[in-house]
């Protein structure tokens, strides 16, 4: 029991004791063995362990989904995680202007690596991209009509749905074409009816619309909306300052693409296909970001020294051209087949079992729906594959797998190479206790 006080201080030992207590009261019927004195000190000692152990724990991922939103999204570079060490292991100057020895923003953090990187005139980096959005409505709509195509009314993971936004953020939703086509005329219609404070694109990032359909470029729409005088807002979603295509993938819209194409303000995810920490970002015209930056709304959902010193040394890596080789998130979409095959056999050569088959990796996160990108699996054949799936999940570093063809599949696109040891010693440890089936 001292050990206990030690390590988890008599208040939190002495409740965790009473609390074994009432429930071996509760649960005692006659003819029970009575614990012992050390049967009840371990019972104490797993009490206090399950009050003190976080939730929130490193995962494995063998999945293949590289932006996977149940698992965290994007893994953070070396060199963001060393920043967001350093800004929080000492004071900084987080709103304080150095060269003028006084109070200073905390805006202008990041806002510089953005403009350079995109060719905005101004930017903001808030908590979320759903908060991104929810700010620029707020301060820019005036409760009144904001035109969006009926396509682009889009629900994403967790029940965020585009219209629950626009009203919580008091603007007048005003829906125009049809869900599989929508006309450059809908927008001068809804602009000629009465008077309307913005015009707003959402990209479809996790669904396809397929077959008869047609909608007008972001050109297009941004001319007729300035000829009327009316910002043109576009949430990409994920958003991406590299080319997808060069990869093998679809062309996901980039960030720089829709500011050249006249787009007023541009709000986007940090932590899907840029790499970052979560963050909302907003770049765009200066007038437009600096009123929304004194919106009230603009306090409550800003983003936090962490935030923002990981950010701007993601961000850094765009700047030095070195995202493919430093954001994990680029590392693993521009991984050769030749690298995952050759890393799959050295599994199977250390673990002593297993066969390499092909696969599909994904990038997830609500970007490039129904894009799948070839990779090498390594491929367990087990007697009882959800069984060993369960226990993977149960390790000490939790393994997320999946199964198919009835077998236990791991994908190396995804597994990081720090974690890499602690994959294949857990799976040995593991497999120990399975038999294998013949093949």
């Amino acid at each position: 029991m001292t050990d206990y006080l030690v390590t988890y201080g008599r208040p939190l030992s002495v409740e965790a004791v009473r609390s074994v207590l009432d429930t071996i009261r509760s649960t005692f019927k006659t003819g029970d063995r009575i614990p012992s004195q050390e049967d009840l000190f371990e019972l104490v000692g797993k009490q206090l362990i399950s009050w003190t152990t976080p939730t929130l724990r490193q995962v494995i991922n063998a999945t293949g989904v590289i932006l996977h939103t149940n698992l965290g999204r994007a893994p953070l570079s070396n060199a963001s995680l060393q920043a967001m060490h350093d800004i929080s292991s000492a004071y900084s100057n987080l709103e304080y202007d150095i060269s003028k020895g006084k109070r200073g923003s905390r805006s202008i953090h990041a806002e510089n690596f953005l403009k350079q990187l995109t060719g905005a005139e101004a930017a903001l980096v808030v908590n979320n991209n759903a908060a991104a959005l929810l700010l620029i409505l707020s301060a820019l709509s005036n409760r009144r009509k904001v035109v969006i195509a009926r396509s682009q009314l889009v629900e994403i993971g967790g029940g965020f749905r585009i219209p629950d936004v626009m009203k919580q953020s008091g603007a007048k939703l005003f829906e125009i074409g049809t869900t599989n086509r929508v006309h450059l005329y809908d927008y001068q219609q809804a602009i000629n009816e009465e008077p309307v404070r913005l015009i707003m694109r959402a990209h479809r990032s996790n669904f396809e619309i397929v077959g008869f359909t047609s909608e007008p470029s972001l050109t297009e729409i941004v001319e007729v909306a300035h000829a009327a005088g009316i910002p043109v807002v576009d949430d990409l979603g994920s958003g991406t300052l590299l080319d997808t295509a060069e990869f093998g993938l679809a062309h996901e819209p980039m960030i720089q693409e829709s500011l050249a194409s006249g787009a007023d303000l541009v709000c986007f995810s940090g932590d899907k296909l840029l790499g970052g920490p979560q963050a909302g970002i907003i770049v765009g015209k200066s007038d437009l970001v600096n009123k929304i930056k004194k919106h009230p709304l603009a306090r409550a959902i800003r983003a936090d020294k962490l935030c923002l010193s990981g950010l701007s040394a993601t961000l850094s890596h765009y700047l030095k051209s070195e995202a493919m080789s430093e954001i994990p998130v680029w590392e693993m979409i521009s991984k050769s087949l030749e690298e995952i095959q050759k890393r799959a056999n050295s599994w199977i050569n250390n673990i002593g079992h297993g066969h390499v088959i092909h696969g599909n990796s994904t990038v997830g996160g609500g970007s490039l729906p129904g894009e799948t990108m070839p990779t090498w699996l390594v491929a367990l054949n087990l007697e009882n594959p959800n069984k060993m799936i369960t226990e993977l999940r149960n390790s000490t570093t939790p393994i997320i797998a999946r199964v198919e063809y009835e077998q236990v599949v791991l994908d190396p696109r995804t597994v990081l190479f720090h974690q890499e040891e602690i994959l294949l010693a857990q799976l040995k440890q593991i497999l120990n206790h399975y038999k294998i089936k013949e093949q």
